[in-house]
């Protein structure tokens, strides 16, 4: 991914100060930050969307129709409208399920709404398709209501292996496509949620920040990954996945999937480790076109465009988006194969 930006000129003995000023960053504002406990929710109230998380034309429908029921919030909606088509309305899976939904034709006739009120019912069209999405979640939530447990997480798995078997097994039942399914939609609902109080510290930011900062000099490639035939050189998305794939935390390729890789911390409360975004629409992630990891002080060291090097920039421009607290789990959440349109 690519951006244009402003440089932060540094050379020779410049570095070596920037590499202590970083090391201060990074370890003050652990200090700072050492204690702080919860996570992303909004127990006790309204689920809020987190900014751009969901595109700007589906937001209002996914806010509305992702409070049909109480089995369903609108992060979860979006997570799995996500999960499923990644946000295109035209796509169509190998098995023929169509849509931002993707519903089977045959679902889609016993279960799809008219939720624009035009008189037709439209398996392509995201007015239909959304709120058919929530109407069907709604639908299996109440043939599982009286089975123990979470009733999102047995919603879900009715939705993935039938409700007869939620009912048989009292809860999610031992089918790991089923378990695997449910615990990929609740960790992605995270990621677009609006966290309601403080969130943890990513546990492997610092050793990925380190890894960066070796790397700080480097040319800029687009498209590099860092392999021997590049030279060892990368483009944004390629320096981040690198960087936290030395901890063990396997991102996907490109910045705007990235960004679904854990919850969503405000300007505000940036510690280092974070991903940084930005991007032309600060209404869609899906508009995302670079990235950085944050080091503290208003400051990413990021891989910002042809002709620059690895290298410190400002986050604070007219086109950042927002920033991500990368998770493990977050991570291994993201879809890897989205239908295609």
């Amino acid at each position: 991914m690519r951006r244009a930006g402003k440089a932060w000129m540094w050379a020779g003995g410049t570095l070596g100060v920037c590499l202590g000023f970083v090391a201060l960053l990074v370890v003050g504002t652990y200090s700072a930050a050492a204690g702080i406990a919860g996570g992303v929710g909004n127990k006790g109230g309204a689920v809020a969307l987190a900014k751009g998380a969901v595109p700007a034309l589906y937001q209002g429908l996914v806010q509305r129709w992702g409070n049909l029921c109480p089995a369903i919030n609108p992060a979860l909606l979006a997570a799995q409208l996500y999960q499923e088509s990644g946000w295109n309305p035209r796509a169509v899976s190998p098995a023929d399920a169509r849509g931002i939904a993707q519903f089977i034709p045959g679902t889609w006739a016993g279960h799809g709404i008219d939720g624009d009120g035009d008189g037709d019912r439209d398996i392509w069209d995201p007015k239909d398709a959304i709120p058919s999405a929530a109407s069907y979640d709604c639908e299996l939530a109440r043939y599982v209501k009286d089975v123990p447990g979470d009733p999102a997480s047995n919603m879900l798995a009715a939705y993935n292996a039938g409700a007869y078997r939620v009912i048989r097994h009292g809860g999610v039942p031992p089918i790991s496509e089923t378990q695997n399914y449910v615990r990929i939609i609740r960790s992605l609902e995270k990621s677009f949620a609006r966290p309601a109080g403080r969130l943890a510290p990513s546990q492997q930011a610092a050793a990925a920040i380190q890894w960066a900062q070796g790397k700080l000099g480097t040319p800029y490639l687009w498209g590099g990954t860092g392999t021997a035939a590049q030279n060892g050189r990368f483009d944004c998305s390629g320096l981040t996945q690198a960087a936290y794939d030395t901890v063990g935390v396997r991102l996907p390729r490109v910045a705007n999937d990235q960004y679904n890789a854990g919850p969503h911390p405000s300007r505000g409360e940036l510690l280092p480790g974070d991903l940084v975004f930005f991007s032309d629409d600060l209404t869609n992630s899906r508009a995302i076109r670079h990235v950085g990891i944050y080091v503290g002080g208003g400051y990413m060291i990021d891989a910002p465009r042809t002709g620059a090097v690895i290298r410190f920039d400002r986050i604070d421009t007219p086109d950042y988006f927002g920033a991500t607290r990368v998770t493990s789990e977050g991570a291994a959440a993201l879809p890897t194969h989205l239908p295609q349109a």
